[in-house]
């Protein structure tokens, strides 16, 4: 069997772990422009008893930002504080229809 000599082992050694550190690299993504203006617009009436109204919100996608509507939505349960759900993911058209709710 073949040895390698004491530097070739080392230098073998220092590669992998380069590779290894390189491959928990991290990709991010820097918007570096503000959302235009929020729309002003009328809010619909209250179509029944337990609505409540979830405000629309500039989402970012596509390189570029698209308004999400605001709407009238059923609380989960009287007697919440209401947090209105957010955009988890505008990148990928993903947002979270769960909302919170503190008891009072």
């Amino acid at each position: 069997m073949r040895s390698f000599p004491p530097f070739v082992r080392c230098s073998f050694a220092l590669v992998v772990l380069a590779i290894s550190a390189a491959s928990y690299a991290q990709i991010g993504i820097l918007i570096t422009f503000a959302p235009p203006e929020l729309p002003v617009y009328e809010q619909p009436p209250v179509p029944g008893d337990g609505y409540i109204w979830t405000p629309g919100y500039w989402a970012y996608g596509d390189n570029d930002y698209y308004w999400v509507p605001g709407t009238w939505v059923m609380a989960p349960e009287r007697g919440l504080l209401w947090t209105p759900p957010i955009g988890v993911g505008a990148a990928t058209d993903t947002f979270s229809t769960m909302a919170t709710g503190v008891r009072v």
